[in-house]
């Protein structure tokens, strides 16, 4: 006879006394405060920071571009290009060097060790500047960027050119030397809180800034045209012009980290430089404090 499985049924129940009945017409007990504790209750939410929702924000949730951010961007972007200034003067002084030979090999045959080490100077400084010139100009972008965004939040008013349009205009030929410097001079204009209906005047540091612009851009095509002429003494007037360009690269370096910078302290409800900051030297005549109790270590807090 085979044996068949039971089927059984578990049923968890409370053991007796689990629960107090409550009687039936006994008076609700009244409240008489919160609860007190002998010692301070440990439980409580997490010690976390409130930060913005990432996973399921919106365009409409997400934090606009602010001042701090703007000036964060801006010390870097003004580091980018004392960088871009620094390797552009090295380019310059390597292609002097190399219009020094030139000059040199007119009264004699230079060694062989001289002339590679010239080129590779050439070389070697053409390429750190070209990076580091692509760095700063990233840095200076994303500025612009944010910094257009927290002057157009402080001055209650969008700015007339898209970022689109900032874009395009630093690409298409002899519109990148006319449109960034009336960009920065708008962003002047909303930093420093006038209304959208007065025409922007540039200051003197934007003014100088787009002139050393507008000579670099046009001194840039001019050698590039240059460079296609044959014969040596073009060649050798081109190492100069290369020269030139290089130092103007350089000068437009530091004139957008300046630019930069002034923009910056623009946007800034308070000027930083004008902010006197206090030391505390030496305190005299103030009353001894008052110490706190010592507490052996196992009592409780």
């Amino acid at each position: 006879m085979a044996l068949r499985p039971m089927r059984v049924d578990w049923v968890a129940s409370p053991p007796p006394g689990a629960y107090t009945q409550r009687r039936l017409g006994a008076p609700h007990r009244r409240y008489t405060g919160p609860p007190s504790y002998p010692v301070p209750p440990r439980w409580g939410f997490p010690l976390l920071a409130w930060r913005w929702p990432t996973s399921v924000a919106t365009d409409d949730d997400r934090p606009v571009d602010t001042i701090d951010q703007a000036q964060r961007v801006a010390r870097t972007a003004s580091h980018a290009l004392g960088l871009a200034a620094l390797t552009a003067l090295w380019a310059a002084g390597s292609e002097i060097w190399r219009y020094v030979l030139l000059l040199l090999s007119r009264f004699g045959t230079l060694s062989a060790t001289t002339v590679g080490v010239s080129d590779a100077m050439v070389v070697s400084s053409s390429v750190v500047t070209f990076v580091a010139c692509g760095m700063g100009l990233v840095f200076t972008l994303l500025w612009l960027r944010r910094a257009r965004n927290a002057a157009a939040t402080e001055a209650g008013y969008r700015p007339s050119r898209s970022d689109r349009e900032v874009l395009i205009s630093l690409v298409v030929p002899g519109v990148n030397l006319v449109v960034p410097g009336a960009v920065l001079a708008e962003l002047e204009h909303a930093a420093l809180r006038l209304p959208a209906e007065t025409r922007p005047r540039p200051s003197k540091v934007v003014r100088w800034w787009w002139g050393l612009w507008v000579a670099m851009g046009l001194f840039f095509a001019f050698t590039v045209i240059w460079s296609f002429r044959s014969g040596v003494q073009a060649l050798a007037d081109g190492v100069l012009f290369h020269a030139v360009a290089d130092l103007l690269a350089a000068a437009v370096a530091i004139a957008t980290a300046v630019v930069v910078r002034h923009i910056t302290a623009l946007l800034l409800p308070v000027d930083a430089a004008a902010i006197r900051r206090l030391r505390v030297v030496d305190v005299k005549d103030a009353p001894t404090p008052t110490l706190r109790a010592t507490r052996p270590s196992g009592s409780p807090r």
